[in-house]
């Protein structure tokens, strides 16, 4: 193992392998640039020499990398074996079900029809058994999505499951995770009394319109309070999703603990979702940048507890990520390692010759046991897969 100074490193070098601050915490992983600010955190802490068995890599090395990695992985293949097994498509079947029943009940508040929540209740109740027994198949539904634009029930679904998981990586009692998910289900309810032109606008909105669209946390809280029955806790998950942990969201600038618990949950998960979901303004993220752009937070928005673990249950490649591996083979995150979140386990897609590996029949490669194999750069699944009809 090679002593480097950390005077000596700058913003962007690479090492051939990884670099490490001591024997167990890494510093930054094989042929990823360093960024000045991690180097500026080790000179803060004091850190003197860091620890690597490889040695920095030239341009050249790093283009080598590159070319090796990319030469073989096709433009654009689709893949006809996600979510084709049997079980697979009745988990498709249901979540489109629920998909539509939750629909079905933002017509109804939106109409100013009547609505049990024993309709909302029983959305929850399924969607929780259905996490129960295929939680990463739901994981990877979430990232590969529907065809077509994300709407505000997919939305609703998709951050009620990230909120269970978030929850059950809390060691969350079973009533209040049930609690949890039916806040999260509805925290953006009150966007059906939002006025039809605001939300069509795409740009910037400003002044009056700004208010009007900030007032659906105050329509979601009396939705699920006053017309839905009920309680508190559920009713302020949707109110503070808004509020950020320095004190500068919305509606009352409540910061750090002020903020109810389940509405710092979903104010991470739903950020999430909607980065990598498709937008009518804009295009999703891939998982992993995704995941990038929440990990620099740096305590603005987010509890960096309740961040911490949503990482630690999602890794930085969440489940179903795209990922190119360092032999040219292209796979998906199937399974994450908490203690090295930048080795996972990956079923193979494409070999490293661009042939499909049909059926899902692809080999698994634990990168945490294959050393020499690593992650060279997240892919965007948005024309690799074929989505289901």
């Amino acid at each position: 193992m090679n002593n480097i100074d950390v005077k000596t490193l700058k913003a962007g070098d690479r090492f051939s392998k990884p670099v490490f601050i001591d024997e167990t915490n890494i510093f930054a992983p094989q042929n990823v640039p360093l960024k000045q600010k991690d180097i500026d955190r080790l000179l803060r802490w004091g850190i003197k020499a860091v620890q690597c068995e490889g040695a920095l890599m030239s341009e050249k090395d790093i283009a080598a990398t590159v070319v090796a990695a990319e030469k073989t992985a096709p433009d654009s293949v689709s893949f006809v074996n996600y979510m084709d097994s049997p079980v697979q498509q009745e988990i498709l079947k249901t979540y489109k079900k629920l998909l539509e029943q939750m629909r079905g009940i933002q017509d109804e508040i939106r109409e100013q029809k009547p609505v049990e929540n024993s309709a909302v209740n029983k959305i929850v109740d399924n969607l929780q058994n259905l996490l129960a027994k295929h939680r990463n198949d739901l994981i990877q539904l979430v990232f590969f999505g529907l065809p077509g634009e994300s709407d505000s029930a997919q939305n609703s679904l998709n951050t009620a499951i990230l909120a269970n998981i978030t929850g059950s990586g809390m060691d969350m009692i079973a009533h209040k995770l049930t609690q949890l998910v039916t806040g999260a289900l509805l925290h953006d309810v009150g966007m059906v009394r939002v006025p039809a032109d605001i939300l069509a606008k795409t740009g910037k909105l400003e002044g009056e319109d700004l208010a009007k669209m900030r007032a659906h946390t105050l329509h979601s809280y009396r939705i699920i309070t006053r017309e839905l029955g009920y309680p508190e806790d559920i009713g302020l998950t949707a109110l503070q999703h808004h509020e950020r942990w320095d004190g500068e969201g919305y509606p009352k600038k409540l910061s750090g603990k002020q903020i109810n618990l389940f509405a710092r949950i979903v104010a991470v998960v739903d950020a999430f979702e909607a980065m990598i979901s498709d937008r009518p303004y804009r295009d999703s993220m891939i998982g992993y940048t995704a995941m990038r752009s929440i990990l620099s937070d740096n305590g603005r928005r987010f509890d960096p507890e309740i961040l911490r673990i949503f990482i630690r249950c999602m890794g930085i490649y969440p489940l179903g990520s795209i990922v190119l591996l360092s032999t040219s083979c292209i796979g998906r995150v199937i399974e994450n390692n908490p203690d090295a979140p930048l080795r996972p386990k990956v079923k193979l897609m494409i070999d490293k010759d661009g042939a499909m590996l049909d059926n899902d029949k692809g080999g698994v490669i634990d990168l945490n046991t294959e050393k020499k194999v690593f992650i060279a750069k997240a892919v965007d699944p948005k024309g690799l897969l074929k989505q289901p009809e």
